[in-house]
């Protein structure tokens, strides 16, 4: 399970930032997370090898780091020279850091991985005045911010308890058999499991909120464009295999609900609230698109507003996020976080 927490930003001394390490030899890490299982399969069929030495590296090794938060910030200090992360923790972490990243594949967003639940009630409007179960500074506290802007409401208008996502839904499953106002915003898979409680209601979910949960692979900036067009390679077939008709996707199937601890039926459950962006060239518009330029608006004025900026940032311009068209939003002389297309186009136009 993907935790997607936006943590403050750590004091990262950045080390061997953008470097490769000795040999041509690089690393990226990966944490389970629907969208990013496909990761488990390109290493264990050799595709990554495959582009590795089309590109003369020799070696891209991509490494499974358990704990989600702990591999962002592992790249936030050099450790590795790319990773997976959400558009949100990309901004909070490494870039708010002083890493300059680059978006190199937008693989998903999520389009109802990420929702809100409530016993006996069957809108927003319904929370007024409750408790809400939630693990704040994350993409859930950013979810439920969106929920109630949405609906004319603000924070203040529910009293948050701050839960691990470790505990979140045995205590709502505990809380709605005696509390007929129990709430709690979650992610998949627990959000599945909150659901089935008898008398709970989904009321929002990502799907309500389109393409603002993004999931990215992020890479330093000035990594070699070698390192870009492998691992953008190695993405794109495995997507190819993915969404085969033919035996290659039976394969690719098993292999990520393998690595993801299910069954290829549960699996294929999780990827129908997954908005995967299978086609190249669907992925490079996406991030060209002017609705990002919307997202990331939303996301650095909640990071903001929540402290993610650090202690005595002087605003949300404090770091300038670029896009595929040459803007930017936030301090132009201090870009941190680039949206960039080249690759996923490159890969659309079979220049890879």
């Amino acid at each position: 399970m993907k935790k997607r927490i936006l943590l403050t930003t750590i004091a990262a001394a950045v080390l061997f930032a953008g470097q490769a390490l000795a040999g041509g030899s690089y690393r990226i890490a990966w944490s389970h997370y629907t969208g990013w299982e496909p990761w488990a399969y390109i290493q264990e069929s050799g595709i990554m090898d495959k582009w590795a030495k089309k590109e003369g590296l020799d070696k891209v090794e991509i490494v499974l780091v358990n704990d989600y938060v702990e591999s962002i910030n592992m790249y936030t200090a050099g450790k590795f020279d790319g990773c997976v992360m959400t558009n949100m923790d990309a901004l909070t972490i490494p870039a708010v850091g002083g890493v300059d990243s680059s978006v190199l594949v937008v693989g998903d967003f999520s389009n109802g991985n990420d929702g809100i639940v409530a016993m006996n009630g069957s809108s927003v409007k319904d929370l007024a005045g409750r408790k809400m179960r939630i693990v704040q500074l994350t993409v859930s506290h950013y979810l439920l911010t969106r929920a109630l802007d949405l609906n004319g409401m603000k924070e203040k208008d529910l009293t948050l308890v701050n839960t691990s996502d470790a505990d979140i839904a045995s205590l709502f499953v505990a809380e709605a058999a005696k509390d007929l106002k129990a709430a709690v915003t979650t992610w998949n898979p627990l959000l599945m499991q909150v659901r089935n409680v008898k008398g709970a209601n989904l009321v929002f979910d990502s799907s309500n909120i389109p393409g603002e949960i993004i999931d990215c692979l992020v890479v330093k900036s000035n990594a070699p464009e070698a390192l870009k067009k492998a691992l953008t390679g190695a993405w794109y077939e495995a997507m190819a295999s993915m969404s085969s008709i033919e035996k290659d996707s039976k394969e690719a199937l098993e292999v990520m609900a393998k690595s993801a601890g299910g069954t290829v039926a549960e699996f294929k459950a999780q990827l129908k609230t997954t908005k995967m962006f299978y086609a190249p060239a669907e992925a490079a518009a996406f991030a060209a698109g002017e609705q990002v330029k919307k997202t990331m608006e939303y996301v650095r004025t909640f990071s903001f507003d929540h402290g993610l900026y650090g202690e005595g940032a002087p605003s949300k311009d404090l770091v300038g996020i670029a896009f595929p068209d040459g803007s930017v939003i936030g301090d132009k002389g201090n870009v941190k976080l680039r949206f960039d297309k080249t690759f996923m186009q490159m890969a659309a136009d079979g220049r890879l």
